[in-house]
């Protein structure tokens, strides 16, 4: 039997895994993993070799190319194993047009950007500089589920004298962490914000060069002074001298912010975003050992890209996919690829999303399952699990990069991604497409940093490496990387976002926010399987709907359907909102996704997941 297990010598890891990485093995092992590529014959998938499988796709590519010019083809790809080498995926559509491209991103696209245009990057100081802080906010983080290897610094931070602040909607694992549980109203943390950052100016705590090193900081605060601390509070729904605790905090530092990134799926998300960037900026924590406002680590700064950016002739919206497939287009988008995901079950709109799909002349998946997607393909590729992989990783939640190897074989009958598009690149002709092996494009992706002690043989010396181009603090000169090195404070209130109530219906309980959020044993479609039985369950407040008992079954009602649930009554969660696990068979009518609306952030072209106002219909 094969065990997996952590690095022990992982600094960060240190010898253990989260419980959905634990259970790899079976996942490898499952009697519904794809061994052999797949054909859609007389409307039905079938076995096929892949030399069928590269002749119809090869065939299929060229006569659309020819036929409508490669606009008419759209390569989209996902997150998935988050490796480097995926990449080669972008430059074989680069090379073959440049084809239809995807923008935007579901997953962080509001933050980034938000990041992006105040801090000019998205990336955080090193891990460990959390044990300098005398106060850590965990802003809409959840670590005990979705980073629990950064639980442990947390408690050493503890230890060392630091007190731990969460601030979330809804009520979960991570609150036995900390010292202070806030609760404010759903999508009202940029009031909140607002409240802390009025207190700062009231009471002359800001940082007294905030203006050498802050752009537009008049209009900021007029957008501050617009409510008193009061009001900002009532509106986020909490106390004022909650407020007045995290105002403190700031203001005697070094407090970090952890960004949690629920909170930026919202229409309002990289205004929320920039509003936190604005507290630890005035705050004077943006600089400080133990300070900062950690969104996301940059995990592929390390790594040179194999070609240049090229400019696609056209974009499809990722949070807006559907729409944009259904669109009448010239040329029509006749051929889709997918690699490393899965949007049917992870896109909002999920019934649209896959009428789109279905809509397509010709589909190509490539994945380890027969997902939501793939069962709408033409051909379908079997492709390593992360077990079998060969590659160069980054990490979400710290600097270090390491390289993934393959522990057990691949079945036979599976093919790792790079060797596909080598295939495909000979079989339509791509000359320039590298032919090289997989060790060779690993040491390629680490050229800049070979020399600096991150080399390939480097990597499988130590397990993994600290990135070399990432410093112990990100802004150590007071200077930020924007243009001019100053912060860009936000300068405006953003707009209410557009929600849509639900229907009446009898015995229905009030409209509720939507949180489908990941959990220890399942975070997307491929970990469920079959354990989630016939119904998804939903976590409300006892009063939601008065005389439901646990196990009761409902139907949760958005305005775009209903998926069937078993209630869970939790007491501890506020009573405007429902919680349900995240992922989920759109097929089997498990997918939150199904219920939410397709809509755009603010910024960053993310999906705004968490503006869903649904109804708990009991059955």
């Amino acid at each position: 039997m094969t065990q997996l297990r952590g690095d022990p010598e992982h600094p960060v890891t240190r010898g253990f895994l989260c419980l959905r990485t634990s259970h790899f093995p079976e996942l490898a092992a499952s009697p519904l993993r794809l061994t052999q590529p797949l054909v859609r014959r007389d409307g039905r998938l079938q076995p096929a070799s892949w030399d069928e499988a590269f002749e119809i796709i090869a065939a299929k590519l060229t006569q659309v190319r020819s036929e409508s010019g490669p606009a008419a083809i759209f390569h989209y790809r996902s997150g998935g194993s988050l490796g480097i080498l995926k990449h080669l995926t972008d430059l074989f559509f680069d090379q073959f047009g440049p084809c239809t491209g995807k923008v935007g991103d579901i997953c962080s696209g509001a933050g980034e950007a938000a990041q992006l245009h105040d801090l000019g990057t998205s990336d955080s100081n090193d891990l460990f500089d959390l044990c300098n802080s005398n106060h850590i906010v965990l802003w809409g983080k959840n670590p005990a589920v979705s980073n629990i290897h950064l639980v442990p610094i947390l408690k050493e931070a503890k230890a060392r004298g630091a007190r731990l602040t969460l601030i979330d909607p809804i009520r979960h694992k991570s609150s036995g962490l900390v010292d202070r549980v806030l609760a404010p109203a759903p999508g009202r943390d940029f009031e909140l914000a607002m409240a802390i950052a009025r207190r700062l100016f009231d009471t002359g705590r800001v940082a007294a060069d905030v203006a050498t090193f802050c752009d537009h900081l008049p209009a900021f605060r007029a957008v501050v002074e617009a409510r008193t601390a009061a009001a900002w509070a009532a509106a986020a729904d909490v106390a004022l001298a909650e407020v007045d605790a995290l105002a403190d905090a700031l203001a005697e530092g070094p407090t970090a912010i952890l960004v949690g990134w629920g909170m930026q799926r919202r229409q309002r998300g990289g205004a929320i975003v920039r509003a936190l960037n604005a507290l630890a900026a005035i705050s004077g924590n943006l600089f400080r050992s133990g300070g900062g406002v950690s969104f996301y680590f940059r995990r592929r700064k390390a790594f040179r890209a194999f070609g240049p950016i090229v400019q696609h002739p056209r974009v499809v919206r990722e949070p807006l996919l559907a729409q944009d497939l259904l669109a009448a287009q010239n040329p029509k988008i006749r051929v889709l690829w997918v690699t490393a995901g899965n949007p049917v079950a992870m896109l909002p709109d999920s019934a649209n999303v896959a009428k789109a799909i279905d809509a397509t002349e010709f589909v190509v998946v490539a994945d380890c399952f027969l997902t939501d997607t793939a069962q709408r393909a033409h051909v379908v590729l079997p492709v390593p699990t992360l077990l079998e992989d060969s590659d160069l990783l980054g990490a979400y939640g710290h600097h270090w990069i390491g390289e993934s190897r393959p522990v057990v074989p691949m079945p036979p009958g599976v093919r790792h991604e790079v060797q596909i598009f080598q295939e495909l690149a000979r079989r339509v002709g791509l000359h320039g497409f590298p032919q090289d092996p997989i060790d060779t494009l690993k040491r390629q992706a680490l050229g800049d940093v070979a020399g600096q002690g991150a080399s390939l043989e480097s990597l499988r010396k130590h397990g993994s490496v600290r990135s070399p181009v990432a410093e112990p603090l990100l802004f150590p000169g007071r200077r930020v990387f924007t243009g001019n090195g100053r912060v860009q404070l936000l300068a405006e209130v953003p707009p209410e976002p557009v929600v849509e109530v639900p229907p009446e219906a009898p015995r229905a309980s009030a409209p509720l926010w939507l949180f489908s959020n990941s959990t220890e044993k399942s975070q997307a479609s491929q970990w469920v399987g079959a354990g989630l039985g016939a119904r998804i369950w939903c976590a409300i407040h006892p009063d939601v709907v008065p005389g439901l008992a646990n196990g009761a079954k409902v139907r949760i009602q958005s305005v775009l359907g209903s998926i069937a649930a078993e209630v869970r009554l939790d007491a501890t969660q506020r009573k405007d909102v429902v919680v349900v696990p995240k992922g989920g068979h759109f097929s089997r009518g498990q997918s939150a996704n199904a219920l939410i609306p397709a809509r755009a952030t603010d910024l960053g072209l993310g999906a705004a997941y968490l503006d869903c106002l649904v109804r708990i219909v009991p059955e």
